[in-house]
């Protein structure tokens, strides 16, 4: 649903499930596409669960071939490091990511990861479930809510509100926001293919707030990226010191990449960065 909330992107082969027996050794990082990559054997692991990934061919959109901070994965011309921040909050966000999510440099759940340290990161395979991600779904150490539309009858008495998120925290449990993160299309695969979020609560997002994300182009300005969607929770459940520094770096982040695709650099730090630099000291 979620880079934008929802949004079309590329079209890429989706792997089902991942091969069981690559080598776990002597892995290097593919600067092409920020997964690990065995030198033998070509095979890949994404970076969210150390899955191992088959060989695929070398993703060339558009923007493949400039040069990328190994850290950010933002062009040297506008890189994001020196603005991240981390915040701590009381609720949790886990995010499961489509595959091909990884290799879009535009995907924003990475600065969730940035700022919350916290996030918990799983790769979507339809027929290989993430075993850490089912025992933290058991863990009832956690109340994890799966955020999606409440547009469709047949789950309609799992939605709930806001409120069931305070109310877990008063309880003494740790709220979960649980993004499916990719294109609407994939994120509802996700919705309907994976049996194990059948029990959960569904969590819709309702909110006034329009979209400031200028990479890709939503089909509305009420669909939210994923980093907006996960600091319009924040700020709803009561996280509102985690909500603004994810804010200020996803501005920050906006910036640096909308300059960069435009050959420019960003001489004077905007407010979101001033703020972002501050909150360093």
């Amino acid at each position: 649903m979620q880079d934008d909330f929802p949004h079309e992107s590329e079209t890429f082969h989706e792997p089902e499930t991942p091969p069981a027996n690559a080598p776990r050794a002597g892995l290097s990082r593919d600067p092409g596409t920020g997964l690990t990559r065995d030198p033998g054997t070509g095979s890949t692991r994404d970076p969210g669960t150390g899955h191992p990934r088959p060989p695929r061919r070398e993703f060339k959109a558009r923007g493949s071939f400039v040069e990328r901070c190994p850290g950010c994965n933002l062009p040297m011309l506008n890189c994001l490091c020196p603005y991240r921040v981390q915040a701590r909050s009381y609720a949790r966000v886990w995010l499961l990511t489509h595959s091909m999510e990884h290799f879009k440099p535009t995907n924003t759940g990475r600065l969730i990861q940035d700022v919350l340290p916290d996030t918990e990161v799983f790769t979507w395979y339809r027929t290989a479930p993430d075993e850490r991600l089912l025992a933290l779904l058991d863990d009832k150490r956690f109340a994890p809510f799966v955020v999606f539309p409440d547009d469709q009858p047949d789950y309609a008495e799992r939605v709930v509100d806001i409120d069931a998120v305070t109310e877990s925290r008063a309880a003494g449990r740790i709220p979960v926001y649980l993004l499916l993160d990719g294109t609407w299309r994939q994120a509802r695969r996700i919705f309907r293919k994976s049996p194990y979020l059948d029990t959960l609560p569904v969590l819709p997002l309702r909110t006034e707030r329009l979209t400031r994300y200028r990479l890709r182009k939503p089909a509305s300005s009420s669909h939210l990226c994923t980093a907006e969607v996960a600091a319009e929770l924040l700020r709803q459940g009561g996280d509102e010191e985690a909500a603004l520094a994810l804010d200020d770096y996803f501005d920050a982040f906006n910036e640096c990449y909308a300059a960069s695709r435009r050959f420019e650099k960003i001489e004077a730090p905007t407010a979101a960065m001033r703020r972002l630099l501050a909150g360093q000291e």
